[in-house]
């Protein structure tokens, strides 16, 4: 387990129930999320990432790469980049769905420019919404620094449907 998390979440973390989940509209949610109303995933616990912008069809994150990151050559693993990616893309899709519908993840496309450090440094992670469609949802992703030089970027194409719990 990570010792070094330099985004701590107010909320602690864990997973709130199906049926309050889907009572919300992904923008409450997120908005809810980020006043610290609801716990973080509990993989920000793993790859630090905490929510600093939110609004419909928008998200951005805050996130770091940590030492526990890196893979066997001594660089910050795909996965890290991926994960960001993966997580700005789908939640960008559910900020713009309404209470009662949720989605899954179908296709996540990457492409990872040039390397993260594991030294504390912030970086950014965005993603928007191209187009959301009744079944079908779409997104775009970056991570970037504080100068706005591009690390990472990626789409995704997410399934949308009627959310369990209800």
């Amino acid at each position: 387990m990570m010792t070094d998390n330099l985004l701590p979440i107010a909320a602690g973390y864990g997973c709130i129930d199906p049926a309050e989940m889907a009572s919300y509209s992904g923008l409450e949610f997120f908005k809810r999320l980020k006043a610290g109303e609801i716990p973080g995933a509990p993989i920000s616990r793993i790859v630090p990432m905490k929510i600093e912008k939110v609004s419909e069809g928008c998200i951005g994150w805050a996130t770091h790469a940590t030492p526990d990151l890196l893979n066997p050559m001594g660089g910050v693993h795909g996965g890290y980049y991926m994960t960001v990616l993966d997580s700005c893309l789908g939640c960008a899709v559910h900020a713009a769905l309404p209470a009662g519908r949720g989605y899954t993840t179908l296709e996540v496309k990457t492409n990872l420019i040039k390397p993260v450090k594991p030294d504390g440094t912030i970086y950014y992670a965005e993603g928007k919404v191209l187009k959301v469609g009744r079944r079908i949802g779409t997104s775009e992703a970056r991570i970037y620094d504080e100068a706005g030089s591009l690390y990472a970027h990626g789409t995704s194409t997410c399934l949308i449907f009627d959310a369990p719990g209800l």
